[in-house]
């Protein structure tokens, strides 16, 4: 049975390598703002693709901060146009939403930002701290060190791995 995640990555890969040259980073973006596969695993797909690292890196973290900065404003437009409606009703706390603020409520932004990619995407992390009333900037300032630092990580891997098989 083939996995969905898997089988996206492969074909990331198999573009990468149909595409001209100057294309390949605009592919690796792409990849970058898939949820699960985000910048570190766009940046891999771009290495073993063939792409420099520092190329692959790059276009992974940009397309995947692109996304989050959509992610992040449109839940900011959502949530001031709910928070602002005459005669809002609190909804009922669902057991996920109050396991992501007490871990908010734990860690802070700045925690949930850069430990968010170990469990989930970083968008549905960026919506989420957005939703709960976090500024957008301060939200896309840590969304975008944590994909800067997952992104370097998995890159350094990556490179290292590569270098020491061949």
């Amino acid at each position: 049975m083939s996995n969905p995640v898997s089988d996206l990555i492969l074909d990331f890969q198999g573009l990468v390598a149909d595409v001209p040259d100057l294309v390949q980073p605009l592919i690796v973006a792409l990849a970058g703002a898939v949820p699960f596969i985000e910048g570190e695993g766009a940046a891999a797909i771009g290495i073993l693709g063939g792409i420099p690292p520092v190329v692959a890196a790059l276009a992974g973290a940009i397309g995947n901060l692109l996304c989050v900065a959509v992610v992040v404003m449109a839940s900011s437009r959502v949530r001031t146009a709910v928070t602002t409606r005459r005669g809002a009703v609190e909804k009922p706390t669902s057991a996920r939403r109050a396991k992501f603020e007490k871990a908010y409520h734990r860690y802070g932004t700045p925690g949930v930002s850069l430990l968010g990619p170990l469990l989930l995407p970083t968008q549905f992390t960026a919506a989420a701290l957005t939703s709960t009333g976090v500024p957008p900037m301060r939200v896309l300032a840590w969304q975008a060190a944590a994909i800067v630092l997952w992104t370097t990580v998995i890159t350094l891997i990556i490179t290292g791995v590569i270098r020491a098989v061949a």
